[in-house]
This record gives C-alpha cells, structure tokens and sequence, in this order.
C-alpha cells in the first residue's frame, strides 16, 4: 500500500479538468484570449480526452463585453459548435456575477437557464464567504435543467477557516443542493502539501460517491506536490492548464502532471499529442502578440501573510507608482494582512480581495487608516454580501461605520426588486442573453459591445493578427515555400531564383 491508501500498481483513474480558457489566460494574460483563439485550438481541446474544459467565470464575460468588445454569448455558442463532444464548464460567482453588488433573483435564476441553453454541461458556483444561502438557490435550478452541478468549498488560511468548517459547508452543500461535485477551490494558491494530508480525507469521509476535485494555483511552487498529494489521499479531479498558460500565477501544467500521474501508476485518458498542439497553438500566440510566457516561482512565505492573488500584485505596485509611494510596497503587502485580519478573515478572492486591497491602499496612501471608507466595505461590514464567519474588530467596525457613505444604510435591502421586467420593457426587441448582460453592465458599455460587433471586430484587436502573419511570412522568406494557416486565411509565398518574387 502507498502512503494515501492506495493500492501498488493501482489504475484508479484521475481526471483532468482543464482551465487554459478560463483561468489560465485569466491568470496570465489579464483575460485576453478571443473568441477567434478559442476556435481555432477547439479541435484539439474536443479531442484531447478532458474530463471537462473550463471556459467562462463571470470575468470572461466582463473582460469581452469591456475591452475585448465580443458578444461573449456567441463566444461560448461558437465553444459548444466547434467542441461537440467537450463537456463545458462554468462557474458563477455567488449572487452578483460580474458585479460587486447582488443582483435580483430573476437574474441569477436565468443566467443559470441561460448557461444551460447555450450549452453548459456542467454549472458551478462559489461564494467568498462561503454562505451556502448565496449558492444553493442557483445550483438547485443547474439541477432541475440536467446540468452537472459543482458547489465550491473556498480555501483560505486563518484562524476560522478549519477543516471542520470545510467539511461543515461541503455536509451543507450536499444536504441543500445535492451537488454532483464538492470543488476545494484555492484561489490564492495557499494549499500545503500538510494541509491536503488532513483536509483531502475530511472532505471525503463526508462526501459518499461525489467527486472531489482539487483547484489550486501555482503562486507558491507548492502547487504540483499538492495535486499529487490529494490524488494519493482519494482526490477524484485535478484542474490543470496548458502551458504556457500554465504555472506563475495560474494552474500547474496540464503535461507535467499527467507525466507524473502516470509514472505514479494511474490511468489518466488525456492524449498529450493533442495537449502539445494546444501547446504550440498558444505559444504562436504569445510570440505574436507579446504576451507572457507562464513560468516557475519560488517558494515565497510571506505570500501566506497576505494571501493576495497573482494578478492584483501588479495593480498594487501601478497605484503605488501613480501616487509616488512605490516606496510602499512592502508596508502595503503588512497592511493587506492586518486589514484582512481586522475585517473577520475574509478570503481573498473576487471580491473580497478588491475590498481588501482597495482598502489597504487607502489606508497607505492617507496614513489614516479607515479615514477613507469604500461603499463596498461599508456593505461587507453590515452583511449585504452575506454571513460573516467572525466578529470585525469592534474599533474598526466604528469607524468604518462613521466615515462610509451614509448612503449606505445601516440595515441591508431584505429583498432586492426583480429587473427582467424592467429591462424587457426598455428593450423590447432585444433577447434574454443581451437583456442579461445590461443587468450586469452599466451605461453603454453593451451597446458598445454590439456596436463593434457589427462593425466586423474591435480595431484595437485585429491588427495584431495580420502582423504576426507579416512577421511569421519574412521569417519564413529566407527559407523557401511556404504555406501558412491562420483560421480561414492561407498565405503562400514562394521564393524562385529572383530574391524580390514573392
């Protein structure tokens, strides 16, 4: 027997949930993958043997409708098209999806429909707090539809986030909602392989038949040891990305441990020739459109203090710069901690590591702390986003009370109004994908969306396409003949014995 229990030799099979289009490019590239990207790699993911893909959080949806200006509904049609035989995954982040705020009822209940009818197999969520009311409503509709159904048991460090009140939300989570799946989700990437030694068997002492599958990022190094640790000790599922969007500040390579899996004795269906086509398809990417290639780090323990994820460390240091505290950085990481400490311990991930960080920030650069007092503070510290695990140090809680907005009222909204009816009668012609994301986004930031989309594409975007056609062809000029694919677009170029011909 090995040290988890597991028979020598044993062919359980392991498998792979893979992020590369959801968390990996979220991870490393600020969420910039486009629809064109996903579906030219989409032959290989539908034949590469996942378990499931990973492709939209409520961040793709913002990132495309705001910057990218794709119709992120068409997006995931488009994902469904080209991967026929792919189950597709997403998740959504407690009641307010892309915003801060929570969102009625009626939303939340038809972007669950709505991620069903565009072709989602598999419907998850999570909430920062870990408040199983905020989830279960959603999940228990995923349900009804024929959908998969993973809840979220979100990880942290601190002095509340036990393995008794892990277990306690997974028990919950299965009572209420009945899940097909309990994710231990880390999104700060702050598992040991220690901790997975008690909280793997904990989980599945509670959890029957249901799979349990390990979410972790690679901020530590740690990352890899820990999958490998929990699949030992009874761990159903790993998430894993595609390098290079893979490591840093996202996911352990998808490569790497099927590697080690495999040596370890496990039966693992994932064809790896496929994996290093997406491999090569997403290095051809970054070479062309300069974006960062995932890599190792090292071990770093102050990263536990304040449990900041990967992608808000370069926001920090550029507010900093802009206020010409760069000088700061390091009190700010001590601040983070002893804001999050102050305010119950909340986990850093969307959005409560905003809050916490915005605060933080306010904090260094006013040298009063909590003279300044964000909205979203204020609502997280009277319970607008739901059930605090613990008291907020009672002299904070004064003042963030005295000096936030007395717009906010001291008692939050018992219920919050429906807004399809609303939003039908302001945009009678328009269908419920669009409607729900003006629930979502404000002013005219989806008419903008629409507006480039009929216009053929955002033109901030596509040149760069054309130039690494252009760059790639004069490389290749020195070479010979060549013909080169990009999507429905084939370049030849031929080189005869005149140097100028092409």
């Amino acid at each position: 027997m090995s040290k988890g229990g597991r028979p020598a030799n044993s062919r359980r099979q392991i498998k792979i949930v893979e992020t590369s289009l959801r968390d990996g490019h979220q991870s490393l590239w600020a969420t910039r993958l486009r629809t064109d990207h996903i579906v030219s790699m989409a032959k290989d993911y539908d034949r590469a043997g996942f378990e499931q893909v990973d492709l939209v959080a409520p961040i793709q949806f913002d990132v495309a409708v705001r910057y990218l200006k794709e119709d992120p509904w068409e997006r995931v049609r488009l994902a469904r098209q080209h991967m026929p035989s792919t189950r597709l995954r997403a998740l959504i982040r407690s009641r307010n999806i892309a915003a801060f705020d929570f969102l009625p009822d009626d939303i939340i209940t038809a972007w669950v429909e709505r991620l069903h009818a565009n072709g989602f197999d598999v419907i998850g969520s999570f909430d920062g707090l870990n408040d199983m009311d905020n989830i279960v409503p959603g999940l228990v509709r995923a349900k009804e539809l024929g959908a998969s159904t993973f809840a979220a048991v979100s990880f942290s460090e601190s002095p509340v986030h036990t393995d008794e009140l892990f277990v306690r939300k997974a028990t919950e989570l299965i009572e209420r909602a009945d899940v097909d799946a309990i994710m231990l989700k880390d999104a700060a990437g702050l598992l040991t392989p220690d901790r997975i030694r008690t909280l793997v068997p904990a989980l599945k002492e509670v959890m029957g038949d249901r799979i349990l599958e390990v979410h972790t990022h690679s901020l530590t190094g740690l990352a890899p040891l820990v999958y490998l640790e929990a699949v030992e000790l009874g761990a159903d599922q790993i998430h894993t990305s595609v390098w290079p969007l893979a490591t840093g500040n996202a996911q352990p390579s998808t490569q790497n441990l099927v590697r080690d899996l495999r040596a370890l004795g496990y039966q693992v269906d994932v064809d790896l020739d496929r994996v290093d086509s997406i491999s090569d398809q997403l290095l051809t990417i970054a070479e062309t459109e300069g974006k960062p290639l995932g890599a190792p780090v090292e071990y770093n323990g102050v990263h536990y203090m304040h449990q900041i994820p990967g992608g808000m460390l370069a926001n920090f240091k550029s507010q900093l710069e802009t206020a010409g505290l760069s000088d700061r950085y390091d009190d700010l990481l001590h601040e983070v901690a002893r804001v999050r400490q102050e305010l119950a311990y909340p986990i850093m991930i969307t959005p409560f590591a905003q809050f916490v960080g915005v605060q933080a920030v306010m904090n260094v650069i006013t040298g009063q702390r909590y003279s300044v007092v964000p909205n979203e503070i204020k609502k997280y510290a009277l319970g607008y986003f739901g059930k605090l695990l613990a008291d907020i140090e009672p002299t904070v809680l004064q003042r963030i009370i005295d000096n936030g907005s007395a717009q906010v009222p001291l008692k939050p909204p018992s219920e919050i109004p429906s807004m399809l009816p609303g939003l039908r009668a302001q945009h009678p012609d328009e269908d419920i994908d669009t409607l729900l994301l003006r629930a979502m986004f404000a002013g005219a930031q989806v008419d903008d969306m629409k507006a480039t989309v009929a216009a053929g594409g955002n033109a901030d975007e596509m040149p760069r396409q054309i130039l690494g056609l252009v760059k790639a062809l004069y490389v290749m000029s020195e070479t010979g003949n060549h013909t080169l694919n990009a999507g429905d677009l084939q370049i030849s170029l031929t080189k005869g014995e005149n140097e100028d011909a092409a």
